[in-house]
């Protein structure tokens, strides 16, 4: 049986583990079937090892995440709204993202879908 606080807290360690740079957390947070597409519309990452591996170029931009609006839950999902920040070629840059999380009845994340693109990138 699916818990409200359990697919909350899942975000909230997904935030954290960018802090830490550790995307063996964040992998953990996925079902071993999962799939991640990261923005809309470019090749999706199958599995958790290819998820981990995702992750972990991603966090090499030292990259942090920020919640920007409350964590919203319908159905199997979660829905938040974040900017990401990094120093990357020698300036500040911010994206502003969204992205949706699909939970099986286990609250372990199926699916991961990044709402994002060029307008949403500043100071690149």
């Amino acid at each position: 049986m699916s818990d409200p606080d359990k697919r909350i807290a899942a975000v909230e360690a997904y935030v954290a583990a960018f802090a830490a740079s550790d995307a063996d957390a964040v992998a953990a947070l996925y079902a071993e079937n999962a799939v991640v597409e990261d923005p809309i519309g470019s090749p999706t990452h199958h599995g958790r090892e290819a998820i981990r591996a995702f992750y972990a170029e991603s966090m090499k931009t030292g990259a942090k995440l920020t919640l920007e609006g409350p964590i919203r839950l319908a159905g199997d999902y979660a829905v938040f709204p974040f900017s990401v920040h990094l120093h990357y070629e020698g300036a500040d840059k911010r994206i502003d993202v969204i992205d949706t999380f699909k939970f099986d009845e286990n609250d372990l994340v199926t699916e991961m879908r990044a709402f994002w693109g060029q307008r949403n990138m500043h100071g690149f």
